[in-house]
Order: structure tokens, then sequence, then C-alpha cells
């Protein structure tokens, strides 16, 4: 390269010099002219003519002077002139051209890194997806449960969050402060009331004592589960018993069927009120007992004062034992109270107490036995 360099360099000089030399030639030419003809001529009529051979001998001389000289000089300045331009020009826009070229390198540096990020993101997206496959069907798995649990304990969960709430939904407080002595007027309907429970609920007359005549009634309020051995009525000596619910399934359409969740609060001496032919009896707590639900005979025992006997399931949503609230007259004078008339033929014990609804695992299962 710099062979080629020093070519150049040494080209432009020798035409620089065979330049130089022609100008000098052209000039002593017009010198010697000038000489030559302005020694001929001693006065100015003397001098030659514009037209004449010795002028266009001379002016021919100085074109060629200035053809060799000047004009060689005014094209090398202009080559200089166009080469300093095209340097100047290179410098400047060189500059601009390596930070355009700079800013486009860091541009698509910083493109690529985005994609990187979004090839990273996209991959590890599907990674956690394809992670995730594998527990979607535990996940289905444990819904299914949940709600197979929710649905068969339904009755448990309810039942225990109604028990210290108002079952019954009545405003009854004003009943603690009675006298159990005084006679209160009351309406016909005949009611359980207990204070202490805000429970004010229709009692079901009438009904058979047979599993489903009683459900159908305890749908509706409580009922009177009458037997032979326990089938007095308020103000008889003997034992008047009622059945309620303390748990019922969530889709059972029936506004009593948590009336009896909250009879294990009940202790002694608390008040519990029926309204029976427009007379208001009033009973007093007694004692508790848990028993089977096929020990019905615990019922028929032979009382001597007029008795009251609240039936429901316990533990709470479920139907395996039976808990029975004890409670004695007190309010009318139980001592004025009438024996209870015998009862016909057609009433015959049964051989369970009543029950709550049954979880839908068992309904189904009666469904599928064909008990139901």
């Amino acid at each position: 390269m710099k062979h080629n360099m020093d070519k150049q360099t040494g080209g432009q000089d020798s035409g620089e010099k065979q330049r130089e030399t022609a100008s000098k030639l052209a000039r002593q030419k017009v010198l010697a002219a000038y000489s030559a003809d302005s020694n001929n001529f001693e006065s100015p009529e003397q001098q030659p003519k514009v037209d004449s051979e010795e002028w266009k001998k001379y002016h021919s001389a100085w074109q060629d002077y200035y053809q060799k000289y000047y004009g060689d000089y005014y094209n090398r300045a202009a080559r200089d002139y166009v080469e300093q331009e095209k340097l100047r020009y290179e410098r400047t826009h060189g500059k601009d051209l390596e930070k355009a070229v700079e800013q486009e390198m860091l541009a698509e540096a910083e493109a690529k890194g985005i994609r990187e990020k979004i090839r990273v993101k996209a991959t590890e997206g599907a990674r956690r997806a394809r992670r995730s496959k594998h527990f979607v069907p535990i996940i289905i798995g444990v819904t299914v449960v949940l709600i197979g649990v929710l649905f068969q304990y339904n009755q448990v969960i309810l039942a225990n969050v109604v028990a210290y709430m108002a079952p019954g939904g009545g405003s009854v407080s004003e009943l603690v402060a009675i006298d159990p002595n005084v006679a209160v007027e009351v309406g016909s309907e005949p009611l359980l009331i207990i204070p202490k429970l805000n429970v004010v609920v229709p009692i079901v007359f009438g009904s058979a004592n047979d599993a489903a005549s009683m459900n159908h009634a305890m749908n509706n309020g409580v009922a009177h589960f009458a037997i032979p051995g326990a089938s007095a009525m308020p103000g008889e000596v003997g034992n008047f018993a009622i059945s309620g619910h303390s748990a019922g399934n969530v889709y059972r359409a029936s506004d009593y069927k948590f009336i009896f969740s909250g009879l294990e609060r009940l202790g002694e001496r608390d008040l519990i009120y029926v309204n029976y032919e427009s007379v208001r009896y009033t009973y007093s707590v007694t004692s508790k007992r848990t028993v089977m639900p096929t020990d019905v005979g615990v019922l028929t025992k032979t009382v001597e004062r007029p008795t009251l006997t609240l039936i429901t399931c316990t533990p709470l949503g479920t139907s395996r034992f039976r808990l029975l609230v004890f409670a004695e007259q007190i309010s009318p004078d139980p001592d004025g109270a009438s024996n209870t008339p015998p009862v016909s033929d057609d009433k015959v014990e049964p051989e369970m107490m009543p029950s709550n609804d049954p979880s839908p695992l068992e309904q189904l299962w009666n469904w599928l036995t064909g008990r139901s």
C-alpha cells in the first residue's frame, strides 16, 4: 500500500514539474518577443500595430503563457478545493454515519434482548403450564371431595351454627319475667315457647306416630308424639311428649328444621310454655337424658304429675342418639290436673323415636335398598 502511495506521489510530482517547465518556456517566449520587438522601435509611431504580425506574435505568446501557467494554477486550486470539501464532508458526515450505525447496533441489541426475555418468559410459562397440568386431576378430585363432604355434612355444620343463634326466630324475651302463678290470657293456637332459646313454634297435634307421618308434622312445627303410655295432653297427668328436628338438609324447604338445635343449652329450672286451648301451661326443666333411638320405653314410665318431654336428635346433624329434656308443670296448679284418658287400640308403640332427615348418603342408600 505504501508503494502505491509513493507511486501516486511520484506521478503527481512529475506532472507538476512538466507543467512548471511548460509555463517557464511560455513566459520566456513572451519576454523574448517583448524584448526583441521593443529594441526595434524607438518612438511610439514605430510601435507595432494591433493587427501587425509582431503584435499577433506577442499576443499569442502571452496567451500561451496564461494558458500554461494560470490555467494550470486555477485547475489545481479547483481540484484542491474539491478535495478539501470532499474530505470535510466525509469527516463531518462520517461521524454522523458512525453514530447512526452505533445507535442502530444498540437498538438491534436492545431488541434482541427484549426478544430473548420474551422467549425466556414464554418458555418458562409453557414449562409451568405443563407442570400444572399434573395437578389438575388432583385439584378436581379434592374439589369434588370437599363438595361431597359439605353436602353430606351440611346438617352438622349448619346445626352447630344455628344452635347458638335464634333457631325459632321469635321474640319472646318478655316471657322471662312472667310469674308462672299468674294466669295469662292467650290465643287458641297451640304453641311451644322456650324463652331461653328464643323459640316460638306451632305444635302439630293428631299425627300418626310412624316415621313418615312424624317427619311431615315436624316440617310444619313440632309434633305431639303420642304413644301408648305417653299420650297425655297439656294439663293432664302423664307424659306429654313433643318431638322436633335439631338439624335438616340445606335443600329441605322447612322453617323448622333447626328448631330444637339449641335444646342442649337448657338447664334445671329453665321455663318452657305451652299454649293449648287458650290456656298457657308453664313447665320447669328437671333433667336431661341421652338415650338410644329405640329406647321408647323411657317415655312410657309412670309419672304422677303432668310432665313435658322434649325429644330431638343428638349429636347435632346426626340421628345417632336422642336427647330428652324433662320438665314438670308448675302452672296452672298441677294438683288439679286430670288423668289421661285411655288410648285407643289403633295406637301402637313404635320401635323408634322420631329422627332428623337422613343425610344425602343415607337417602341414597335407602333409595338403593328400597327403604324409602
